[in-house]
């Protein structure tokens, strides 16, 4: 069993090998920061070059522009969530998608612990009053899939309340889907080591260090039941209408890359350039829980 001792040090099981981390020493140990690209079955050796990531990013932030015209001329309505492990990079995802758009018509959600009064309610409730009104993109860090993940692996939850929810999301988002709104879902994975390199970085990061919450801190423990969550809610909600699209996110460049070629190719909106998006990286992004193998 992982422990974690009052000292913030963490026991951990990494690949059959006891590990020490302990995220409060300012050096980074040897073992997670040579083995964290290549973590969790990652393809490349190397990180996506600076230069060749701006320049694409440019030419995906200008298609986007273009997209949020087209919705606001169209009323057509665009809704995204993301979703992955602690540090996955769901908000820097999110802050390349948003950094040109308008943001009277391009939201972010994210949402807070509910309240007394939203626990009372039905579960998906308080997520339907952020939904897009015509014109609108909404980018969700974090979404209903709390309770598909996070909620069951921490106790926040019953496993009763999980089983309801996994087979009441695919209805939710049946309807959405019918309604006319364009629904993406994406699971950025990460693998292990990467993980607590970036947890580390947080916590030495005078810029980042509210990013690491004593959640998770309590989490690095728990990697094995996360997985698990993972793949029963991939499994249970990667449906025809509302598929997963799994994003390998060791390197953060790659992964804001092909989310947005992604999300930009599977709208034809008016002017939509297919040389400046180019193609998804198959290796980086693909459909479901296959994607993970």
């Amino acid at each position: 069993m992982s422990s974690i001792s009052q000292d913030r040090t963490v026991e951990l099981d990494i690949h059959g090998q006891r590990r020490l981390f302990d995220i409060d020493d300012p050096k980074l140990p040897h073992w997670v920061d040579e083995a964290a690209l290549a973590s969790g079955g990652y393809p490349y050796d190397d990180k996506m070059e600076k230069e060749k990531y701006e320049k694409a990013l440019k030419e995906l932030q200008i298609e986007l522009v273009k997209l949020q015209f087209w919705l606001q001329e169209s009323g057509k309505r665009v809704m995204a969530l993301f979703e992955g492990r602690d540090a996955a990079g769901k908000g820097g995802t999110i802050f390349s998608i948003r950094a040109y758009l308008n943001p009277r018509f391009a939201r972010v959600v994210a949402l807070p612990k509910p309240t007394e009064v939203e626990r009372g309610q039905w579960y998906f409730q308080r997520y339907v009053d952020h939904f897009p009104t015509a014109g609108e993109i909404v980018l969700f860090d974090r979404s209903w899939y709390n309770r598909g993940v996070v909620e069951p692996v921490m106790g926040f939850c019953t496993p009763e309340e999980c089983r309801a929810f996994l087979r009441d999301a695919p209805r939710l988002e049946q309807m959405i889907v019918d309604e006319g709104i364009h629904l993406f879902k994406f699971w950025l994975n990460i693998g292990r080591e990467m993980q607590l390199k970036r947890f580390h970085d947080r916590r030495h990061d005078p810029l980042k260090i509210w990013k690491l919450s004593p959640m998770d801190i309590a989490a690095l423990t728990k990697w094995k039941d996360y997985t698990k969550a993972r793949d029963s809610m991939l499994a249970a909600t990667h449906t025809t209408h509302a598929p997963w699209t799994v994003v390998k996110a060791n390197d953060k460049r790659r992964a804001r890359i092909n989310v947005i070629r992604h999300l930009l190719l599977s709208i034809d909106y008016e002017g939509r350039d297919l040389e400046a998006i180019g193609e998804i990286d198959r290796n980086i992004a693909g459909d479901g829980p296959e994607a993970l193998r």
